[in-house]
């Protein structure tokens, strides 16, 4: 009797055990706290779409200065590194074969023209003798013919004298345009070659150009933006935002490279206090147009998935709602949203992570020191 008592206490107990342990449960499912969260509201504003790429200086101008003739170095006039003015004189070759080629092209010149002037007085002698009946026609044709030769010597005379100068005035090698000279690349006993001996480098670089390359898919709003006009290229130093110079849009290229999917372009800048130098990296931003009127979203609030993009969005009864949205262009930290959101919305900044559809969340309370969320300014 008493084991039997014992038994039916057991299983009581057990059975109140269970009991409460489901009711525990169920009763911890339905106090599961609210998600704390970070949110923003969606605004309206005026949003530049703008293309940010990486670009490279190059000179205006560059020219790899050679020599037009064989010869060797006499002087280097010009100091590495400084600016020329265009025709200035950087360096002298050897002249003294150049003179000696020009002299001996005046005798020929001149014991030519002697001939000549001989020639042409026979032949004015002997058509008075042929107008007298003392010599033939034959003669006076073979006196003409003559003429003819040492007329045409004449000329070969003059021609090789003006190259004999040319080849004198070769020798000093001038500055073609304006611009800085580089660093020095023969010296005085250098022999240099004809069209091959590389003497000096002159890069123009006020103003200058700016190249680089944008993906192909940018062409048909970059062409609208260039409709009539001169597109406006902002340039900046990397990791020196402060230091922004304007540039013009200037050149596009007539083919798109299929090995990259880009094009190139070329912008001018004024580059009046030279900073930049040719061959400096630099970053490029090109406003191709104004979203107007767009919802705005912080970036952060913008989330990446298999399907494409997505933020969270607070409902009525702080109840989390996803939204797939279509991001138009991200600027100066603020996403414009062509669909899925609306203006004064509600969105979820931070705490995604913990996030699912239906979930409940909790607004933090911004910190004191924290500073509100600006949307972007119209043009920036």
């Amino acid at each position: 009797m008493l084991l039997l008592v014992a038994l039916l206490a057991t299983v009581g107990g057990a059975g109140y055990w269970y009991q409460s342990s489901r009711s525990a449960t169920a009763g911890g499912a339905k106090a599961t706290p609210p998600v704390p969260v970070t949110v923003a509201r969606a605004t309206v504003a005026d949003v530049p779409v703008l293309l940010q790429v990486v670009g490279r200086a190059e000179a205006y101008e560059s020219v790899t200065l050679k020599a037009r003739v064989d010869g060797q170095v006499a002087t280097v006039v010009y100091t590495e590194g400084r600016h020329v003015k265009a025709d200035e004189v950087l360096l002298r070759l050897d002249t003294g074969d150049f003179e000696a080629r020009v002299r001996q092209a005046e005798a020929n010149l001149a014991r030519d023209e002697a001939q000549l002037a001989k020639a042409r007085a026979d032949v004015r002698r002997y058509v008075a003798l042929q107008a007298r009946g003392f010599i033939s026609e034959e003669k006076v044709n073979e006196l003409r013919t003559a003429e003819a030769a040492a007329l045409a010597t004449q000329k070969a005379d003059k021609a090789a004298l003006d190259l004999a100068r040319r080849q004198l005035d070769y020798a000093t090698v001038r500055a073609p345009f304006a611009g800085v000279v580089g660093a020095r690349l023969v010296f005085p006993g250098s022999a240099v070659k004809v069209n091959d001996t590389a003497l000096a480098v002159v890069n123009r670089v006020q103003p200058l150009y700016v190249g680089f390359a944008i993906p192909e898919r940018h062409l048909p709003r970059l062409r609208t933006a260039m409709a009539g006009r001169q597109l406006p290229v902002v340039v900046s130093l990397p990791g020196d935002k402060g230091q922004r110079f304007e540039a013009k849009l200037r050149f596009i290229d007539n083919a798109v490279d299929a090995a990259t999917g880009t094009i190139q372009l070329k912008a001018v800048l004024e580059n009046r206090d030279e900073k930049l130098t040719p061959g400096q990296f630099v970053d490029i931003g090109m406003v191709l147009e104004t979203l107007t009127g767009a919802v705005v979203v912080p970036g952060e609030a913008v989330q990446q998935g298999q399907e494409g993009n997505f933020l969270f969005a607070v409902g009525p009864n702080n109840v989390a709602e996803l939204r797939k949205i279509e991001v138009l262009t991200t600027v100066n930290g603020m996403a414009a949203i062509g669909k899925g959101v609306a203006a004064g919305d509600t969105v979820v900044t931070d705490g995604q992570l913990r996030l699912a559809p239906g979930a409940t969340v909790q607004v933090k309370t911004p910190s004191a020191g924290a500073a509100p969320t600006a949307a972007p300014r119209s043009g920036s």
